[in-house]
């Protein structure tokens, strides 16, 4: 059984930082890629960044620049360091693990407002 926790969403006025982290637990033979996706209310959730196990990262055009997307492989563990935040990067953002299946993680509410 594999298992993911996120940490780190929260409420952040516009231009500020926050740090997502999930970390995989269970039986993780080898892990191919570790992501993040994003779903807004009333939309589809959509790719934020992810991350392979050669570290080749990808990111959505929207977040270029102002997110970052890493990885500790020893703690199965993704970031996802989250700068100059807009209100329209509002959503529950979700963590993905690629192994032979994929899974995904319960969520964390990111809310940017003043």
């Amino acid at each position: 059984q594999v298992h993911l926790v996120e940490s780190g969403g929260g409420l952040v006025q516009p231009g500020g930082s926050l740090r997502l982290s999930c970390t995989a637990s269970g039986r993780i033979p080898s892990i191919r890629a570790m992501g993040w996706y994003r779903q807004a209310p009333g939309k589809q959730r959509e790719l934020v960044a992810d991350i392979t196990s050669g570290g080749s990262t990808n990111y959505a055009d929207s977040v270029k620049g102002r997110f970052t997307i890493s990885r500790d492989n020893a703690k199965n563990t993704v970031y996802l360091q989250m700068n100059s935040l807009k209100p329209e990067d509002t959503a529950v953002y979700y963590c993905k693990l690629v192994l032979a299946y994929i899974y995904w993680g319960q969520g964390t509410q990111v809310t940017v407002s003043s």
